[in-house]
């Protein structure tokens, strides 16, 4: 059986075609322009493919209630040829056949949890940071949605004392993204995390802003597992940072297993970075079955 995945990204299409096991046997990456150009050159990579099913994690804010009017479409996003744009139906009209969706870091977060480091557990948090901050929730045994989807990159944070003009979100001045993104890091340092890997400031700062976050999500959603992923977290070093910090901030209020074994509760991504797509072929495998 072979399945198409689509990573819907801000930047750039990956396309991929995979099997139920989450091989997967081919892709590629087409540039995100407008609606009118980048979507029929989606249907043209998957119409010969013998596809059965298609599975979208989608750029957001984007509308994952299947009961809805505008299931499917981009919502109020900052890429603005793309706002109120209806991503899945053409998509769904062109090809025949079921299509799953759901947002980019749902996407990853299932990836992992069907296939990843976190197969079996019904309680887990992905959060990728990069360019943005995203934050997928799989919980009691199925991905988080609620009145839209969660938007945990723009929970708010104490600022660090010695970051007085930190914070770039231009909706919010204390958000996680404005603190932590690859951009929030630029724009603080004048320089890309990749140039700044000797400067153990930086990561000082950085892993403050990551841990406070990290125990709020303890706290409310109270996760098996917490897998970082995003170009920001490629910095290893981050991690051992962000364990201490996280236990410290608890400070002993929760001692549970999971806690008193950080190597293995708060990890990295495990799918070489495929979490995405393989996630996306899980969506599409949920979608033929609710077909049939």
């Amino acid at each position: 059986m072979l399945i198409g995945a689509l990573e819907a990204g801000g930047t750039k299409m990956v396309c991929a075609i995979g099997k139920e096991d989450g091989t997967i046997l081919e892709q590629i990456s087409i540039p995100t322009t407008t609606p009118e150009e980048t979507i029929p050159k989606l249907i043209g990579y998957f119409q010969d493919k013998e596809i059965e099913a298609l599975g979208i994690g989608a750029f957001g804010p984007v509308d994952v209630n299947t009961e809805s009017g505008t299931f499917g479409y981009i919502l109020d996003s900052p890429k603005l040829a793309w706002r109120h744009k209806d991503l899945v139906g053409g998509l769904k009209k062109a090809l025949g056949i079921p299509v799953g969706l759901d947002t980019d870091v749902n996407g990853s977060c299932l990836g992992e949890v069907t296939y990843g480091c976190a197969k079996g557990l019904d309680s887990v948090i992905y959060i990728t940071i990069g360019t943005g901050v995203g934050v997928g929730v799989w919980v009691n045994g199925g991905l988080l949605h609620g009145m839209l989807h969660p938007e945990g990159g723009h929970i708010f944070l104490p600022r660090h004392l010695e970051d007085p003009d930190g914070g770039i979100c231009p909706y919010h001045r204390n958000c996680l993204e404005g603190f932590a993104s690859g951009p929030a890091i630029e724009a603080r340092w004048g320089k890309k995390a990749v140039e700044l890997v000797d400067m153990p400031e930086v990561w000082e700062l950085e892993s403050y802003y990551i841990a406070q976050a990290l125990v709020d999500y303890i706290l409310v959603l109270s996760p098996q597992k917490i897998i970082l992923g995003g170009g920001v977290m490629h910095q290893e070093q981050l991690f051992p940072m962000i364990r201490a910090k996280v236990l410290e901030m608890l400070n002993g209020y929760i001692n549970t297993e999971e806690l008193g074994d950080m190597d293995n509760y708060i990890v990295p991504a495990s799918l070489k970075d495929n979490q995405g797509i393989m996630g996306c072929i899980k969506l599409g495998l949920n979608a033929l079955e609710a077909s049939r």
